[in-house]
Order: C-alpha cells, then structure tokens, then sequence
C-alpha cells in the first residue's frame, strides 16, 4: 500500500520528464526550420542579385578593365564586394560563370572570362571567410590557378549541382577554338 504513492509519484515525474524533453525538442526543431527558412529567404535574395548584376559585368576582362576596377576599389569582377563579404553565392556565381569559357553545354547563364587575377582573389577569399564548400571551391580554383583546365565540365558540374541546375550540364570541353569563338561571341 505504501509503495502505491511512491510508484505514481515516480510515473508523474517521469512523465513531466519525458513531456519536457519532448517539448524542448519540438520548440528546437521549430526554430532550426524557421532559421533555414529565414536563410532560404536570404540566399534567395542575393542569387537574384547576383543575377541582375551578372547581366552588367559579365563579358571578357581586360588589362585596362582591371585597372580600372582597382583604382575605383572594386573587386576583379567589377563589383563593390570585397573578399571579405563572400558568401557561397557569390563563389559559385563566378566560377559558374567562369566555367563557361572552356566546357560545352545546351544552355550557358552567364559568363566571366576566365583571368589569374580573378581567380588568385577567390583563392585569397577562401582564406578570410567561411563558406559551406569551401573544400570544393578550393579544389577548382586551386586546378585553375596551375592552368589546369581538364576537368573544367566537372568543376561546372559541381558548382551547377550546388545551385541546383536543371538546365545545361556540362557535356565536355571546349576546344581551343571553339573557346576562342566562345569567347569571341560574348565579347563587348
């Protein structure tokens, strides 16, 4: 008879245990989803803004444009984004962009012509933020950096997959001359 009070005792603490852990579970989950909602949102944004911006500052580079670009304290890109402001975005906008220039695909969105420069910046970037894929961004840009271009339909294909493509896979590398024309054919 005496143990009866402590048994249910017992059961509503454990009770109270278990709907309190539940709850705090509930209410974390709750707040990641709304968190990855709100950076959905986010990312969202800024993809639409590099979108608009890449219809004004893509093409081919030259020497004067770069040295126009440093003396009014703008990135290799043309752009007011500094090193430092990064974002995963960002990286696979220019290096989908730049992959352009050297693989075959049905549909190409973009183009910054490929240059030492804009590609030693990107490198230097990864060192001063952090981003999701930066093992990935490395790998390419560190390839390109030693004028590898080889694998240049797979580095396309990586970033393509990252920004979740479903229009123009990488379907091989361009010749030289078909890059010449490439090139050519998105000059100013």
């Amino acid at each position: 008879m005496k143990k009866a009070p402590i048994i249910i005792i017992c059961v509503v603490v454990l009770l109270g245990a278990v709907g309190w852990g539940a709850y705090k579970w509930l209410s974390k989950q709750e707040n990641a989803q709304v968190n990855n909602e709100e950076s959905s949102e986010e990312n969202e944004a800024e993809r639409e803004e590099l979108a608009e911006q890449r219809e004004e500052i893509q093409g081919v580079i030259t020497e004067e444009n770069l040295t126009e670009f440093n003396e009014k304290g703008l990135n290799p890109f043309g752009q007011e984004k500094q090193k430092n402001e990064l974002t995963d975005n960002t990286y696979q906008e220019y290096i989908h962009g730049m992959s352009h220039q050297k693989v075959k695909a049905n549909k190409k969105w973009g183009f910054y012509e490929i240059h030492p420069q804009r590609i030693e910046w990107l490198l230097d970037g990864l060192d001063e933020v952090d981003v999701k894929h930066e093992n990935v961004y490395r790998d390419i840009l560190g390839k390109w950096n030693a004028g590898d271009f080889a694998t240049a339909d797979h580095d396309h294909n990586a970033i393509w997959e990252l920004q979740e493509g479903t229009v123009g896979r990488a379907t091989g590398i361009l010749s030289a001359g078909e890059e010449q024309e490439y090139v050519n054919s998105n000059s100013d």
